[in-house]
């Protein structure tokens, strides 16, 4: 008889259709392991994490993961309590179902929300199960660094006192760039364990189609303007009255760790240049202060849009000419700049705003498809866009092209994904089965 198979738990308070970037990427891994053989259930939040009044399925099957979402597990993010509230609340509720879960083979966990691991942990060392843990951010790094929580305050200690038990616990430990393996390793010594990979673009949903202009990597179109290859069929750029200008985007979650106002002053100095855009699509808290910043100066070349569905990012993303990667000064480390990686799969130039060195200083160094602005070097800024609009389109065409062919090269979903199921299937002791 065969022997019946154990369960990987994968608990993330958000998952698809959910639009936050780490629920899609913990679906993809949870999607690859249940394609290799392994049974996989996952228990997240069954209202969304943006907007908590939007509902999800409580069951669901997704690509043979068993999906289970949990009521009252999500309250939103307008406030601080009512994050709070919501991750006490899932986790909870996630701690009695690992207890009770039955044939227990690991749990897979990531920071939504930031202390889920304190779960896994203590159900890895009360059941005996390997758990692993994909660092998207550290914490309390980012509370520090954005001034919310003193170093040496008890607060701040007894996170620390956590993420110790949790590397600990973790048999797996997986961290996005160089500068963030050096801040886990600081806090513990992880040989053995320590898998540094930075996370994947949804090519298949971003690359850019036909219709999206990818005649900007046409030489043949260099004579004209950047815009007029083809770039005016997106439909993105037709439905928001884009037509024949050029335009900068900030694309995905607005936070007081990627600072955008540089750009936003940067914008104000072409106020009155009808041929430009800066577009800002996604949420977050950050997005206030964009809107109130359009307000305040009445501008009318800024645009502030929503998150887009996934299904629909391969228009968006393309109807930028150059996207904006933001990264707050005292954040290497801390929190690894996803967006670069849209941009890339898109085939755009990159406006980089942030510190130096940091992951992607060292991409713009070693593969040069952009340009890069310190923070509060408006000047700077504002001389990189007008340069980038009036560069030749075949010089945008090439920073495009070497961007993508990067992406393609090394940093595929299909390589990256598929190197973080090996390591996690090692890590757990789990083996592939078709049983």
């Amino acid at each position: 008889m065969p022997r019946r198979r154990k369960t990987l738990l994968v608990l993330s308070q958000v998952f698809v259709p959910d639009p936050a970037s780490v629920g899609q990427h913990v679906a993809d891994v949870a999607a690859e392991m249940a394609r290799r053989g392994h049974r996989v259930r996952v228990y997240a939040s069954a209202r969304g994490y943006e907007d908590p009044t939007r509902r999800y399925p409580a069951r669901e099957t997704y690509h043979g993961v068993d999906v289970r979402r949990i009521d009252f597990a999500s309250f939103g993010k307008k406030s601080l309590a009512a994050r709070v509230l919501g991750t006490a609340s899932f986790m909870g509720q996630v701690l009695f179902r690992c207890l009770t879960e039955r044939d227990l083979g690991g749990i897979f966990f990531s920071t939504s929300p930031p202390l889920v691991g304190v779960v896994a942990s203590v159900v890895g060392l009360l059941r005996g199960v390997p758990v692993a843990y994909w660092a998207m951010d550290l914490n309390p790094d980012q509370l520090i660094a954005l001034g919310k929580l003193k170093p040496t305050g008890p607060a701040a200690r007894a996170l620390e006192a956590v993420n110790r038990f949790i590397l600990r616990r973790s048999a797996l430990v997986v961290a996005l760039d160089r500068f963030m393996a050096g801040r886990l390793e600081r806090r513990m010594p992880l040989a053995g364990k320590l898998l540094v990979m930075p996370p994947w673009p949804h090519e298949d949903h971003i690359a850019a189609s036909p219709t999206d202009g990818v005649g900007l990597r046409d030489p043949a179109a260099a004579a004209a303007p950047a815009w007029t290859a083809g770039r005016d069929d997106n439909p993105f750029r037709r439905s928001n009255g884009w037509a024949g200008k050029f335009v900068v985007m900030y694309s995905g979650n607005h936070s007081p760790s990627n600072p955008l106002g540089t750009l936003l002053d940067a914008a104000l100095r072409f106020r009155d240049d009808s041929s430009l855009v800066f577009a800002f699509v996604g949420g977050g808290t950050g997005k206030r202060d964009v809107e109130a910043h359009v307000a305040r100066h009445a501008l009318s070349n800024v645009v502030s849009l929503p998150y887009q569905p996934i299904e629909n990012l391969r228009h968006s993303l393309a109807a930028a000419d150059v996207h904006v990667v933001s990264l707050g000064a005292d954040m290497v480390g801390i929190i690894h700049p996803c967006k670069i990686y849209g941009a890339m799969a898109a085939g755009r130039p990159v406006l980089y705003l942030g510190p130096r060195p940091s992951h992607v200083s060292d991409l713009l160094d070693a593969h040069p498809f952009g340009r890069a602005v310190a923070h509060g070097d408006v000047d700077g800024c504002a001389v990189a866009v007008d340069a980038l609009r009036r560069a030749p389109t075949d010089e945008l065409a090439r920073m495009g092209a070497t961007a993508a062919d990067l992406l393609a090269a090394s940093l595929t979903q299909r390589l990256l994904c598929g190197r973080f199921c090996d390591a996690l299937e090692r890590a757990l002791g789990a083996t592939r089965s078709a049983r």
